[in-house]
Parts: C-alpha cells; sequence; structure tokens
C-alpha cells in the first residue's frame, strides 16, 4: 500500500530466554494516529526502541518509507526522518526554554559549528521558526525561564517542542503524559489534536491512559508478552474478547466514544 509510512515484518528480540518482541508484523498508515496499547511488560517500549535504532533485532526488518533500515543507529533514523520522546524527559535543564528549542531547530538546519558561535537572532529563519514551535506547545509565555524550574508537565511539552523542531515524518511518543498531574493531562491531548490536525507528522503513541486514546486514535495495536495481539480501529479493538481478557482479564476497555 503506497499510504504505508512505517512497516515491520516479524520483528524480534531477545534478551536471554526473554522474547521481548516476537514475530510483530505491524503497518503504520501515514497521516493516521496509531496508539499501541498493552499491559506493563507487554514488549511496546522495546518495541519503540527497535523501530528507532536503540536496539538492533535478533530477527525481523523495519521498513521506512519503502526503505529498509534495520540496523540504523537512533542518528541515522533521525535524519531519515524519525522523531522520538522517552518516559524520562529529556530536556537541557540549565538552558532557558528558547535555547533548548532553537539548539533542535539549529541541529535541524544543519548549522555549521563554525557558525555555533554567531549570534543566534542575526539567523532570522531559526529564530522565527523557534517562536513558532514555542508557541505551538504553548511555551510561548516563558521563552527565558530556565527548563529545569517548569513543571513537569512543561517539560513535556518543551520536550516534544524539541523533537517537533526536527520535521519528523513519523513521531514516536512514548507515554507522553507520564508523571504529569490530572490538570496537565487535557492540556497535553489538546496540543497532540492540533498537532494531528496539522497533518505534518505521522503519530505513533504508547500510551496507558484511555481517555487520551479515545480522544486521539485512528488506528490501535494491542501488544501482549511480546507479541501482537490485535490491531484496528477503536470500535474494533474495544469489542475484541482477546483484548479483554489478555489486558483488563477479562474487562472492558473503553476506547470507543
Amino acid at each position: 500500500m503506497e499510504n504505508i509510512i512505517l512497516r515491520t515484518e516479524d520483528l524480534s528480540i531477545q534478551f536471554g530466554a526473554l522474547k521481548a518482541v516476537n514475530n510483530v508484523t505491524v503497518s503504520i498508515e501515514e497521516d493516521k494516529f496509531t496508539s499501541i496499547l498493552g499491559p506493563n511488560g507487554a514488549g511496546k517500549t522495546t518495541f519503540f526502541n527497535l523501530i528507532s535504532g536503540r536496539y538492533k533485532p535478533s530477527g525481523g526488518k523495519v521498513f521506512f518509507k519503502g526503505k529498509d533500515i534495520t540496523g540504523m543507529t537512533p542518528q541515522q533514523c533521525i535524519h531519515a526522518g524519525m522523531g522520538r520522546s522517552f518516559q524520562l524527559t529529556n530536556v537541557f535543564p540549565a538552558l532557558s526554554v528558547h535555547e533548548n528549542v532553537r539548539l533542535s531547530v539549529q541541529s535541524a538546519a544543519k548549522v555549521g559549528f563554525s557558525r555555533l558561535f554567531k549570534d543566534y537572532r542575526q539567523y532570522t529563519d531559526i529564530y522565527e521558526e523557534t517562536n513558532r514551535i514555542l508557541e505551538r506547545i504553548l511555551l510561548n509565555d516563558k521563552p527565558y525561564v530556565k527548563a529545569g524550574d517548569l513543571s513537569h508537565g512543561e517539560q513535556r511539552k518543551l520536550e516534544l517542542g524539541m523533537v517537533l523542531a526536527q520535521k519528523p515524518e513519523v513521531l514516536l511518543l512514548d507515554e507522553p503524559t507520564a508523571g504529569m498531574s490530572v490538570e496537565e493531562v487535557p492540556v497535553m491531548i489538546d496540543l497532540l489534536k492540533t498537532i494531528k490536525e496539522a497533518g505534518e507528522t505521522t503519530i505513533v503513541l504508547i500510551e496507558h491512559k484511555m481517555n487520551m486514546v479515545k480522544a486521539l486514535s485512528d488506528v490501535i495495536i494491542v501488544l501482549v508478552n511480546g507479541e501482537l495481539l490485535c490491531e484496528g480501529d477503536p470500535e474494533t479493538v474495544s469489542n475484541n474478547p482477546d483484548v479483554m481478557a489478555a489486558y483488563l482479564g477479562g474487562g472492558v476497555i473503553n476506547v470507543t466514544t
């Protein structure tokens, strides 16, 4: 299919006797918001690590835009057009909000090392793009606040901005609301809705919060014990008895409206 941007074939990795991901074959459609669900230990983050080059698979392949990228390094995956956030916040705490995003923008613009010491304000396009992203992630009112002084939720938004600065064609988000307060989660949901509606990147999400999955997902993939259990639209997945049994011990996954 021409609209498949990311695909895995029998993707596997084994740590000793543990098969953390076992023969997972999935296709991610371009411009569809895909969520990956599964109980703790299902292999969700490991699956992301395989896709983004942090782990080398024991077997199988990863294809991005039709190209075999199996075994690429994380940096090569970024250059190919993949962005990734992590469960733990990854910002530069001693730098300002503006500087964190601006460095990502400069990196994406491939500003050479010899030019890094030039005042960034002389790079009008970089300065404007940085401000645009700050507005996008709702931090334009705190450009000169140190990242380490932000709330946890604001740091998560900042990290998202730093990834967006790379202009990824696929954005892999690993529990972006982890550690957020109840009040902060709806803000992140609205932010991701805006990014989705802009159509600038294809988003793949790992998340446990069902209200977030329900609000955002076009497609849901369920992993259990490192294997693909089910995939489909939210209604199909919600009504799958195997998903109910595996994910909630017989309860109901309510991801439909």
